[in-house]
């Protein structure tokens, strides 16, 4: 079966981000195909390669960017959720003559355009919600 994800919360605001990364592992481990996961409203937190979080925790930037490689994900941050919090790419910091960008390597910024292709291309979309 082919899943999409969709996360809208926070990397440490919520447990949406760390559920949504274990159903991911667990699909995956099951043969599951994970179409994409698209990260919304504070969700895109997720992208910010400047999380530091204490060595005790868990640090989901790092989990999502391996499972990414492991897997070749699409992991895809809203732009408009991502903009208004400072998380933008390169393309993004150039266009809005910001000093540095923070998207991690294996993200990508693009609209809800992604989020719909996400649901029509999936047999199940789940959201992992606030």
């Amino acid at each position: 079966m082919r899943f999409a994800i969709s996360v809208h919360g926070g990397p440490y605001t919520s447990q949406s981000s760390h559920s949504a990364l274990n159903f991911a592992h667990a699909l995956l481990a099951e043969g599951h195909e994970l179409y994409r996961v698209f990260f919304y409203h504070d969700g895109v937190y997720n992208g910010s390669s400047i999380m530091a979080p204490p060595q005790d925790e868990l640090d989901l930037y790092s989990e999502w960017r391996a499972l990414a490689q492991e897997h070749h994900l699409d992991l895809v941050v809203c732009i408009a959720s991502a903009l208004r919090r400072g998380v933008i790419d390169r393309t993004e910091a150039d266009r809005y003559d910001k000093a540095a960008s923070n998207l991690g390597d294996v993200f990508t910024i693009s609209g809800l355009g992604q989020l719909i292709d996400a649901a029509l291309n999936a047999d199940r979309l789940v959201t992992f919600r606030v």
